[in-house]
């Protein structure tokens, strides 16, 4: 909460209270309401802060996430516990830049074959991570992002990836990490077509159902599960096919 800026006055309010069990959504939004926390109108809203770090609270207070890295495009909602940043997203970064002049074209182009060199031999650690490979690609690291170009653009985007370091290089630590967030995206892009096809949802109702049943859509195809075998055996339908439980199928590895 005090990373997300939220108001030493609001923090004390709610160390006063340490430990609570909210049954619902609404047993917490009334304690909220009880502390006077949602009549405060400031910027970040307190409520929604105060929120994400009950959950993250509760999260890590029952081990649920013990050495789970989250890796994303860099955007500030998802920079909580370890945090990896994509290499695809730093990378088109530099891709959408602007070059005018045959000198900048050429430094951009440079610089993109040098990232795009690193990011191979960074998936090649992944599979045999060794001491004099990490250094290696720590300098190969420093040497990019520190290269000076005649293109001043160019050369203040490096200095921001550079200073993401530890977020981009990461995987170095924990080779078992991605280097990208395309699975992630992979898993939501059906959405994404669902609501271009047919629009939002129009309630929150609708909402938890698209979620839920694209959830449990999503998580039978990576079981290598046919969806209309799942759902025949959940409502029992004669014949159907028998699944097993999806939390006991995600805590084996999944098929190839």
């Amino acid at each position: 909460m005090r990373e997300r800026a939220l108001a030493a006055h609001v923090i004390a309010r709610l160390n006063e209270h340490p430990e609570h069990c909210f049954a619902d959504r609404n047993a917490w939004m009334a304690h909220l309401k009880q502390l006077g926390i949602t009549e405060l109108e400031v910027n970040p809203d307190p409520v929604r802060v105060a929120t994400e770090g009950a959950l993250w609270g509760s999260i890590a207070a029952q081990g649920l996430l013990d050495g789970t890295v989250i890796v994303s495009d860099g955007a500030g909602q998802f920079d909580v516990a370890a945090h990896a940043r994509c290499w695809i997203h730093a990378e088109r970064l530099v891709h959408k830049l602007d070059a005018f002049t045959d000198e900048q074209r050429q430094a951009k182009e440079d610089i993109q074959g040098r990232i795009w060199i690193l990011y191979a031999d960074l998936k090649a650690y992944r599979t045999k991570p060794t001491a004099e490979r990490k250094a290696e690609l720590t300098q190969r690291f420093e040497e990019i992002f520190s290269t000076q170009t005649s293109y001043a653009t160019l050369d203040r985007l490096l200095r921001r990836l550079k200073a993401q370091k530890s977020e981009l290089l990461l995987v170095l630590e924990r080779p078992d990490i991605p280097l990208h967030t395309n699975g992630s995206e992979n898993d939501i892009r059906c959405q994404v077509t669902r609501r271009k096809i047919s629009g939002g949802t129009r309630s929150e109702l609708g909402r938890d159902c698209r979620d839920a049943f694209l959830g449990l859509m999503k998580t039978c195809a990576k079981q290598g599960i046919r969806f209309w075998h799942y759902l025949g055996s959940r409502l029992a339908v004669p014949g159907a096919v028998d699944v097993p439980p999806l939390a006991t199928l995600i805590s084996q590895p999944a098929p190839p």
